[in-house]
């Protein structure tokens, strides 16, 4: 079956269809992880992209329910080089295209993805359609052209959750089956921007008590479960327009520990009166190079993120940069230095990813105990 890719650009690629039928606009961009595709799928960052990975096979140990980083799928789309028809692994339940189906994903395999991922990197993450079911680039340009794309929208919106919950499960051995879950210690309230759940195992397994509220929840809301920290989520699109998260943020600060991670830095940059721009093809993948500042060790990490905080529009304030990226220069981490807060721009929790900035759970906890 036949399904094609047409950029904003004119640009169209054509290979064969797998996963869900039917046709999806979203920004198109590239992950460069080698594995972790089932964590990227359900990572609720990538709402509204579609995901081009530029490691050529996919699928191979199938996809399982402990992997999920979250409720459902939200990208728009998925595209390899090859697709695995026949997964092999003790852990695998359903092969790649089924998880496709089931999450109505629409998956194109076949095209020259180093083609593609050159042409993203030098011409810039942009607007596309996915499309297995038309394929009259007049028309499907007529569907992208109505698409918004992600800048000043809040899209955070789509992806956070209603009602409030708590959360009680530890990280777990995949070889014993067990749960990471120490005696309870701290009271965390978690901002569910886009959360990914292997932030809310982490913490847990730290001895954290987690309640995740949902992206609107005001400051007052947050101060009334009497926390010990609060936690700020990863999420997808422009931080900027989440205005109603920068506020709540603002009034939280010095009332309580605070701890973000990616969409979390943000809008803790922003609240803190700097500013956010886009990056050109943004950093997505499971080998970043990170450089610890207060340690000068250099982190592999894991990243998904389209927009960074200008490390210009916050150097006069009260703040030390403590993380910098080594591809780029940007911002990847800094702390408040009068007040108990601080972020960084990549995922700690991996899934998928190295390990290497575990150690930030353990410095949000010594936060919570005052010796941070």
């Amino acid at each position: 079956m036949k399904a094609i890719l047409l950029l904003e650009d004119g640009t169209v690629f054509e290979g064969s269809s797998f996963g869900a039928k039917g046709r999806k606009c979203g920004e198109v961009v590239f992950n460069t992880s080698m594995t972790g595709y089932q964590e990227i799928l359900t990572d609720p960052s990538y709402n509204e992209q579609i995901i081009t990975m530029t490691y050529p096979l996919m699928g191979n140990y199938g996809t399982n329910k402990v992997d999920v980083e979250s409720r459902r799928s939200f990208i728009r789309g998925f595209i390899v080089k090859e697709n695995c028809k026949y997964p092999s692994n003790w852990r695998n339940k359903n092969s790649l295209t089924d998880y496709l189906k089931k999450n109505n994903v629409v998956g194109l395999e076949g095209i020259d993805t180093r083609k593609l991922v050159r042409h993203i990197r030098t011409r810039g993450a942009m607007r596309g359609i996915i499309s297995s079911t038309q394929f009259d680039t007049g028309k499907l340009n007529k569907e992208l052209e109505n698409y918004p794309g992600l800048v000043d929208r809040d899209i955070v919106k789509h992806v956070t959750v209603k009602k409030p919950y708590r959360w009680d499960r530890g990280v777990l051995n995949v070889l014993t089956g067990r749960e990471e879950k120490p005696p309870v210690k701290y009271k965390v309230v978690a901002f569910d921007f886009g959360i990914k759940l292997n932030i809310l195992r982490l913490l847990r397994s730290h001895g954290c008590d987690v309640w995740v509220v949902p992206a609107k929840t005001t400051a007052d809301e947050v101060l009334n479960y009497k926390p010990d920290g609060v936690f700020l989520s990863n999420g997808p699109g422009d931080p900027a327009p989440v205005d109603y998260a920068i506020k709540s943020i603002r009034r939280l600060l010095g009332k309580v520990p605070v701890f973000g991670i990616c969409l979390g830095q943000q809008l803790l940059g922003l609240a803190l009166g700097g500013r956010t721009f886009k990056l050109k093809f943004g950093h997505r993948g499971a080998n970043h190079p990170v450089k610890n500042l207060q340690t000068g060790a250099v982190e592999i990490s894991s990243q998904n993120h389209g927009f960074c905080v200008d490390i210009d529009s916050i150097k006069d304030k009260d703040i030390e940069i403590t993380h910098i990226n080594l591809n780029d220069r940007t911002l990847e981490g800094f702390r408040c230095k009068s007040i108990p807060a601080f972020c960084v721009q990549y995922h700690p929790e991996a899934s998928p990813g190295p390990h290497d900035s575990n150690y930030l759970f353990e410095m949000f906890t010594k936060m919570m105990d005052g010796n941070l």
